[in-house]
């Protein structure tokens, strides 16, 4: 399942927390690559990932736990 991460609506976003459900929840993301991602995400540009599909219910749930908006794009 590819998702595209839109925005993050929290006030203070937790940038340590962000990045780490990005690793977590990815496929092929390591860590680096996450805290780059979180960055360019609460910069205000969309961020593209792909997510195992046997987990994809939790990570959902990761990311609107931490006011990730998301789409789905397939």
């Amino acid at each position: 399942m590819k998702l595209n991460l839109l925005s993050c609506d929290s006030q203070r976003p937790d940038k340590r927390a962000i990045a780490k459900c990005i690793a977590e929840i990815s496929l092929s993301i390591n860590e680096s690559l996450s805290n780059e991602l979180t960055n360019i995400l609460l910069e205000g540009d969309a961020v593209d990932i792909e997510l195992e599909d046997k987990n994809a219910g939790s990570a959902l749930r990761a990311l609107r736990k931490l006011n990730i908006d998301y789409e789905i794009i397939e």
